[in-house]
């Protein structure tokens, strides 16, 4: 997940919370009958929400019920599209390639992951390699899912990834740096049996 949508997502669910900390502590002490700052708008058990004459304030004006339906509208827009965002995944569609001659090459950023997981795969001991470029065109980063054989040492597949197939893509990209998060797993195999 993009460092943005993770500040997003903390700052909407933490006012989220406050406002619901603060907003329902107070209506449940009005409702307990504590006392509350003389300000707030519930007083005791009694009291609703919205009196009558409040409800019906603003019927009679014109712009009332469409700034109304706008507004919710507006609402269910930014849901979903937090919605959407949590499931997007943001890769890279092309990384910046320094030619040399103050111009900068463009390469398909699903090309350079293509050959990445080729050059991963055939590695010893690596079953399967999905890789997939987030970031900045002129920063990018890799995410490495790597499923190993059973006999392959981790350590190992990992300084293979890192010497042979990430070597290659920076060498071949002209960056300095290309970080990587990497997962292992083992290809999941069943037990042999001895006679």
């Amino acid at each position: 997940m993009p460092a943005v949508l993770r500040r997003v997502n903390r700052i909407v669910l933490a006012l989220a919370g406050v406002l619901l900390v603060v907003g329902g502590g107070a209506v449940l002490a009005a409702g307990l009958g504590l006392s509350v700052p003389s300000w707030w708008p519930w007083s005791g058990p009694h009291d609703v929400l919205l009196s009558r004459s409040e409800r019906q304030h603003w019927r009679s004006e014109g712009w009332w019920w469409p700034a109304v339906i706008a507004a919710l509208g507006l609402v269910v827009l930014l849901a979903l599209w937090w919605l959407i965002a949590q499931f997007r995944r943001a890769r890279l569609a092309e990384v910046v390639v320094d030619s040399g001659d103050g111009d900068g090459a463009v390469v398909r950023g699903r090309a350079l992951e293509a050959v990445l997981a080729a050059d991963t795969e055939a590695q010893e001991g690596v079953a399967r390699a999905r890789i997939a470029l987030t970031g900045r065109r002129v920063a990018p980063r890799a995410r490495v899912a790597l499923l190993l054989e059973p006999h392959a040492s981790p350590a190992g597949a990992l300084a293979a990834l890192a010497a042979e197939a990430l070597g290659n893509a920076r060498t071949s990209t002209g960056l300095a740096a290309l970080p990587t998060e990497a997962r292992l797993r083992a290809v999941r195999h069943r037990a042999r049996r001895v006679a």
